[in-house]
C-alpha cells in the first residue's frame, strides 16, 4: 500500500510520488524542529529551516544522480510552493502562524526571571546577559522584559 503512494525505489518513483515524499519529509522536519526548539537553530523560523534542509537535500540527490532528475526537481518546486502557501497562511491567520512558525516566549517580565520558561526553552542567564549586552544594556538589572523570539533571537526591553 505505502509503496503505491510513495514508490519503492528511485528508478520507479513517479513525479507525484516524489512530491508526496517531499511534503511528508518537509512536515516531519517541521515537527522535529518544533519539538526540539528553535533556539538551537539560530535566526530563522522552523519553516525556513525545514525548507532549506529539505531543498538542499533534494537538490543534492538530483546532482549526484541518486534520485531521478525531473521528478526531484518537480518535488522541490512543490516544496517551494508549499512553503509559499504556508508562509502566506501564517501571515493571514495568527493561530496558523503560531502553529507553523511558533510564538515568542517571555523570559523576563516586569524585571523578574521566569526560570521555568527559561529551562523549557534551553535559555540560561548568561544567554540573556549576552542579549542585554548586544542591546547596549549592562546586565539583567537593566532588563524590564526579555523574550525568546520566533527567530530564536532573544530580544530585550530596558527599564
Amino acid at each position: 500500500m505505502i509503496d503505491q503512494l510513495i514508490g519503492s525505489s528511485a528508478q520507479d518513483i513517479l513525479w507525484w510520488q516524489m512530491s508526496l515524499r517531499a511534503m511528508l519529509v518537509f512536515l516531519f522536519g517541521l515537527c522535529i524542529i518544533r519539538l526540539f526548539g528553535r533556539h538551537a537553530f539560530g535566526k530563522q523560523t522552523p519553516l525556513d529551516i525545514v525548507l532549506a534542509i529539505v531543498i538542499g537535500s533534494n537538490l543534492s540527490r538530483t546532482i549526484t544522480g541518486s534520485a531521478r532528475f525531473f521528478p526531484t526537481l518537480v518535488a522541490t518546486f512543490v516544496l517551494a510552493v508549499c512553503f509559499w502557501i504556508l508562509s502566506h497562511l501564517a501571515a493571514r491567520w495568527r493561530f496558523f502562524g503560531r502553529v507553523v512558525k511558533g510564538d515568542s516566549v517571555p523570559l523576563i517580565e516586569g524585571g523578574h526571571l521566569d526560570r521555568k520558561r527559561m529551562l523549557r526553552s534551553g535559555i540560561s542567564e548568561p544567554d540573556i546577559e549576552e542579549a542585554a549586552r548586544q542591546a547596549g544594556l549592562s546586565g539583567l538589572d537593566d532588563i524590564k522584559e526579555a523574550r525568546l523570539e520566533r527567530s530564536g533571537k532573544i530580544s530585550t526591553l530596558h527599564r
